[in-house]
């Protein structure tokens, strides 16, 4: 893979197709570490718990994995790891955050994956790692950007990984 871009906080990749969103899930998979938190952002359908999806079964899970738009959220206890994967969408308001205890979910070790983050508003703790997915001809654009050291670690990491190397293509920021 080549890094066009000159921001060492960004990276810019092009997904061919679903197959290559997992992928780039499943290469985020070993630079997790405890109390790491990232946003996912896009419009539905844009591949953000396929993302997820990748991401744990790189992990080992081999049970269902879906969007937990009704439930607000889903635990997944592995590899050592506890993995908390959040969708705010249904939220109307930001303090239905709040009401629901999630800021609980957000203190300590447990890995946050946080699907539509702007609908929590100034509750949501900040990101470590921001990731915009969006679709673009027949594949997928993903936007990932350090908002912080450990954030800026995962990208680094991921800049040297050959399975994402293998089927994407680099391309700077827009």
């Amino acid at each position: 893979m080549q890094d066009d871009t000159a921001d060492d906080n960004a990276l810019a990749l092009t997904l061919t197709d679903e197959a290559a969103t997992m992928v780039l899930g499943a290469a985020l998979a070993p630079v997790l570490s405890p109390g790491l938190k990232i946003f996912l952002e896009g419009d539905l359908g844009a591949g953000k718990t396929t993302l997820v999806r990748g991401l744990l079964r790189a992990l080992g899970h081999v049970g269902k994995v879906k969007s937990p738009t009704y439930t607000l959220v889903e635990l997944y206890a592995i590899s050592g790891l506890n993995l908390y994967h959040f969708d705010f969408y249904r939220f109307k308001q930001p303090e239905e955050y709040l009401d629901a205890g999630l800021d609980e979910y957000f203190q300590g070790d447990a890995v946050c994956l946080v699907e539509w983050p702007a609908l929590a508003g100034n509750y949501l703790p900040s990101a470590d790692l921001a990731i915009r997915l969006s679709l673009s001809g027949g594949g997928r654009r993903a936007e990932l950007r350090a908002l912080g050291p450990r954030g800026l670690a995962c990208l680094q990491c991921l800049r040297r990984s050959s399975s994402l190397a293998a089927i994407c293509s680099s391309s700077p920021p827009q």
